[in-house]
């Protein structure tokens, strides 16, 4: 009984480092209706910027959130004003895709030339001891990042419903041409929720990197995790986000402990084909609707 209640307890801590990475993506998508594959792109250079701050000022890395939450912002805010903006209105919708996928590529190949196919690894002050409550372990940065991501769904949810800028957003998701008639800045409110999403895979970047080495395809696996989340919690849908990673999370902890590490992605996979199938608008279900976002 000890053993599956820690694996359970190593799924819910592994899905509050999904959430934080899924968040900002499931609001892009949710509002501006792009799928940003540079997502994970973007938590690599918050990984490498956050390398950087630590090893070269001696901060903290969660003290470097103060510098790369706002770099990622102003990353994500230029790259929707400047590339992804200007191709909204393509009669083809794939080209925004293909967009992402050239940022995607861009980056990656950037972080090459810059520093190398090297592993580096940031300083963990501390952040992989242990935690014991009870018979239970918890590595101290795995807490930290499920209560922030936590409180990151909880923020962003009352960033939603009770500032004005937070329900342009939701009016925007809603219906654009309605949001227009009512004196909304539509391409506004984009760049702002692209800057957002990117700035809360910043927040992630800083937690997560004194956990796992940095490389330029560092945020593969988590991004492709994330779309996952993204799907199963419903896709726009931020609380729904939370609890899909909390889901993919234990399956992947207990289908790793249970039946194999080699299989862990396999059963997560199979259980994203089987949403696909059976209920594809995600286990919340209201499709892009974010006015019934709840964390």
């Amino acid at each position: 009984m000890e053993t599956f209640l820690q694996v359970v307890v190593n799924g819910l801590m592994l899905g509050g480092l999904f959430a934080i990475v899924a968040v900002g993506l499931t609001l892009i998508f949710g509002i501006v209706k792009v799928i940003n594959f540079a997502h994970g792109e973007f938590l690599m250079v918050g990984m490498y910027a956050t390398f950087l701050l630590t090893t070269g000022l001696g901060a903290h890395p969660y003290v470097t959130a103060a510098a790369v939450v706002p770099i990622l912002f102003v990353i994500g805010a230029l790259t929707q004003r400047f590339i992804i903006q200007p191709l909204l209105a393509a009669h083809d919708e794939h080209i925004q895709i293909f967009a992402t996928v050239g940022i995607s590529t861009a980056l990656i190949n950037l972080a090459l030339l810059l520093f190398g196919a090297d592993i580096m690894s940031t300083p963990s002050y501390g952040l992989r001891s242990s935690l014991e409550i009870g018979s239970v372990r918890i590595l101290t940065g795995q807490a930290v990042i499920f209560i922030a991501a936590a409180v990151l769904v909880f923020g962003l949810h009352l960033f939603m419903s009770r500032t004005l800028w937070g329900r342009a957003i939701r009016a925007v998701a809603q219906n654009r041409a309605a949001a227009q008639l009512m004196g909304i800045n539509v391409d506004r409110v984009y760049v702002l929720t692209f800057g957002i999403g990117a700035a809360c895979v910043g927040l992630a970047a800083s937690l997560v990197a004194p956990l796992y080495p940095t490389s330029p395809t560092t945020g593969t696996y988590f991004v492709l995790t994330a779309f996952v989340v993204v799907v199963l919690g419903g896709l726009g849908s931020l609380g729904g986000a939370f609890v899909g990673a909390m889901v993919i999370g234990l399956i992947d902890s207990l289908a790793g402990f249970y039946i194999g590490s080699d299989l862990r992605e396999v059963a997560v996979f199979a259980v994203f084909l089987l949403i696909l199938v059976l209920k594809p608008s995600g286990l919340f279900g209201k499709q892009l609707n974010l006015s019934h976002v709840s964390p």
